[in-house]
């Protein structure tokens, strides 16, 4: 018996252009997939959209012929109502309105597990003359603005699991929390902004954590996408030509780091220079972390860092340079008032 070819049978049925909605994804300046770029603007440039206030929803899915697509609507509510039912375990038909429609774009720029049954397997569309290029998520064998970016954000999400393997080696160095009072900030001790303060036991710089050697009692490994590599390898996908040469010089310079801190002081500089001058809507953001041990949490980002905090306690950083390393910053006299104005100043999801 002959075998049959699902793409013309799609194509002889006017299948083709049905659309299979595997998930979704907002692009707001309070929510934006951080593959896309440091804030809002950005990551509405690596799309070819416009800043719009209102945001945009993102639908990934595939056609008849099982080519990838994203979907792009300004129907916010529709897509937020959907993926909170999902996240609640809820089925929801997201159906979005042709003239909800913003553009239809080749790929997907987030990696997508899931697959829609009864067509051919995800591939990227057939070029026509004037397509853009297909988008693509980030290589999980490089270490860029991307690759970083992701890595923050599943510190975000996994802030119990980090805090918890952080708090006495990385900080105190002894084995043992350290007694109310004591002057310990890494962060403190190495503004640039001033002298260094004379150092104490507890100011030796904290061993960066890594992927890979970070014990944790339970499962809060970043995703393969965010898996670093020492490669010199510029970034894939949504990048931008920019970042991908970041990401080059990054990897060149990884091993030749001596003060793995000397960012971490930089990074700290650039925002305390954001509450003088506010960054581009969306490069802080504050969100309501209640399933992860309560609180908020701060999520910003810059030129080569991006950082992870709450802002009634300490910090994560991480840097182009040290490819997947996290660098906890310890709570101090000056870190509370630098969090504390970041998350006033930061935007919020309605």
């Amino acid at each position: 018996m002959a075998g049959t070819d699902p793409i013309a049978e799609a194509e002889a049925d006017g299948a083709a252009d049905a659309l299979f909605v595997l998930t979704a994804a907002l692009l707001t300046p309070a929510r934006f997939p951080s593959v896309l770029g440091d804030d809002y603007p950005a990551a509405c440039a690596a799309l070819g959209l416009q800043p719009y206030a209102e945001g945009y929803g993102l639908v990934f899915g595939q056609d008849g012929l099982g080519a990838r697509w994203t979907v792009v609507v300004d129907d916010v509510s529709l897509v937020a109502v959907a993926i909170s039912s999902w996240d609640c375990g809820m089925a929801y038909d997201l159906s979005p309105d042709e003239h909800s429609v913003v553009a239809g774009l080749p790929g997907w720029p987030l990696a997508v597990a899931t697959r829609a049954p009864g067509v051919p397997a995800p591939h990227d569309p057939e070029p026509e003359e004037g397509d853009p290029a297909p988008l693509v998520p980030p290589s999980g064998d490089a270490w860029g603005p991307a690759q970083r970016r992701l890595g923050a954000d599943e510190v975000a999400l996994q802030w119990s699991a980090w805090r918890s393997q952080v708090t006495d080696d990385a900080l105190a160095g002894a084995g043992a929390p350290l007694p109310p009072g004591t002057p310990v900030p890494p962060e403190t001790a190495a503004s640039s902004s001033g002298p260094a303060a004379p150092p104490t036991p507890a100011e030796v710089t904290p061993r960066p954590t890594t992927w890979f050697d970070r014990p944790s009692p339970k499962k809060a490994v970043p995703p393969t996408n965010a898996a670093p590599s020492t490669q010199a390898a510029p970034s894939t996908g949504a990048a931008t030509s920019g970042e991908a040469a970041a990401s080059t010089d990054a990897a060149a310079a990884a091993g030749s780091v001596a003060d793995p801190y000397a960012g971490v002081r930089r990074a700290l500089d650039e925002l305390r220079g954001y509450l003088e001058e506010p960054p581009p809507i969306g490069r802080v953001r504050s969100s309501d972390t209640g399933t992860d041990g309560g609180g908020r949490t701060l999520r910003a980002d810059g030129p080569g860092w991006s950082l992870v905090a709450r802002p009634d306690d300490m910090a994560f950083v991480l840097l182009d340079e040290l490819p997947g390393e996290v660098l906890p910053v310890a709570r101090g006299p000056r870190l509370p008032a630098l969090l504390e104005g970041l998350d006033a100043m930061a935007v919020r999801p309605s």
